[in-house]
């Protein structure tokens, strides 16, 4: 017979209930519609995660020649990003996203009709500078709809909308892609469609009437206020690291998908259900996990144990590659990124002032976007010259460094870090 929790789990309970609940309490309407937008732009997300495999299985290209065109994606990423928040600031946040949208509808149209290595390249490259000048100008937007103290769980808002497409997205991709791989990139094309043109709907008025809540921002918050962030010593040093781990982390869309299906034997089915549970994951997770960080961790504190578990996830899959340990690995990478990537941007957030935000949030964007350069060429290299193994251990490595660096690093790009505290 099951026994009754007594009192006192059930105060824990109902304590944990009422962190998750609270975390949502406090966002405007816009940053609800920020987050609807993505979600629906991100759940035709299917093409990223498969494209290693569609190259190496449909095209029949090599490995290392499939890492290569995949850092065509990294390059368009940073032109992206520098565009992206170059333009913001000079044209505002609304056009450039509307824009962006619009325009990646008939890239992804195209991308089938490319089946050399130059041309599918080439496409890549073109697609990936459209869609990823989105970024910056996206991040200005939570920023600029959200309250000051909101401002992490509402770029957690946006990330969970972000995984919840993303665990729809991958799943429904294994099943198209095994049907035919042209269903990726045509879905991809209608769920960016219909995001623009519902942002467009939504936005359109509030940009037009320029209808925005006054923020007040601390003066000890707002730092280097005019300050360009290409001349901002320590934000460039912050940035270097933010590209060390994200070398790390996106494995996760390049070499992980073919290690999944080389190594351990996955369908491109099972691939999509473990890439949508970790979608799943996220949403259900996030957003009480951040509220946690905030109430009881510091900035550099949530960045150290995030990076770490980070490491951790990849480095336990030189070991084994059971199934169970796929999950345990994508479970724990999953905890990580929750613990690392929305403090990212808040950082960023903070260390800029109103009128450069977009080229803070575009010189960060371009730290990100450069490891999808490096990440798939150093990756595949690896993997195909030494083993995935020594891919994995080296990674779990990289990271506890640079998770011993976040921790220094935070306090002394963001002064008062007690009073910056999230929470």
């Amino acid at each position: 017979m099951l026994s009754l929790p007594n009192k006192k789990t059930k105060n824990k309970i109902v304590k944990l209930i009422g962190i998750y609940t609270n975390s949502f309490k406090g966002l405007s309407q816009e940053s609800w519609m920020l987050a609807l937008v993505m979600l629906i732009n991100r759940s035709g997300s299917m093409v990223l995660p498969f494209l290693g495999v569609y190259m190496t299985d449909h095209l029949h290209f090599s490995i290392e020649n499939s890492g290569i065109i995949l850092s065509f994606f990294g390059i368009g990423s940073v032109i992206g990003s520098w565009l992206g928040g170059m333009i913001t600031d000079k044209i505002g946040e609304y056009k450039v996203q509307y824009v962006s949208l619009l325009l990646s509808v008939p890239l992804f149209c195209m991308i089938p009709l490319f089946t050399t290595e130059v041309g599918l390249a080439s496409i890549i490259l073109i697609q990936s500078i459209v869609s990823e000048t989105f970024r910056p100008a996206n991040s200005v937007a939570i920023t600029k709809y959200a309250k000051p103290e909101n401002i992490t769980r509402a770029f957690s808002l946006n990330r969970m909308a972000v995984n919840l497409g993303f665990s729809i997205g991958p799943a429904l991709g294994g099943i198209l892609s095994a049907i035919s791989y042209e269903f990726l990139f045509f879905s991809n094309a209608l769920t960016a469609l219909v995001a623009g043109l519902m942002y467009i709907r939504f936005f359109g008025k509030r940009n037009k009437s320029g209808v925005l809540k006054e923020k007040v921002v601390k003066e000890d918050i707002q730092i280097n206020k005019e300050k360009s962030p290409y001349k901002d010593h320590k934000f460039l040093i912050y940035c270097l690291f933010c590209m060390l781990f994200s070398i790390c982390f996106f494995q996760l869309f390049s070499t992980l998908t073919i290690f999944y299906k080389d190594t351990a034997h996955l369908s491109q089915q099972n691939i999509g259900f473990i890439l949508g549970y970790s979608g799943f994951l996220i949403v259900l997770l996030e957003m009480g996990f951040v509220q946690i960080a905030e109430k009881y961790f510091n900035l550099a504190f949530t960045m150290l144990i995030g990076t770490l578990i980070c490491g951790i996830s990849y480095a336990m899959l030189a070991f084994d590659y059971t199934m169970i340990t796929l999950l345990i690995s994508m479970t724990l990478l999953c905890i990580g990124e929750i613990w690392t990537l929305p403090f990212v941007a808040t950082i960023t957030a903070l260390r800029s002032g109103e009128r450069n935000k977009g080229a803070y949030m575009g010189l960060n964007g371009m730290a990100f976007s450069i490891s999808f350069i490096i990440t798939p060429y150093i990756g595949t290299l690896i993997a195909e010259k030494f083993g995935f193994n020594l891919l994995w251990i080296g990674t779990g490595i990289l990271a506890t460094f640079i998770a011993i660096s976040f921790y220094f690093i935070i306090p002394w790009m963001i002064k008062n870090k007690e009073e910056v505290k999230e929470g």
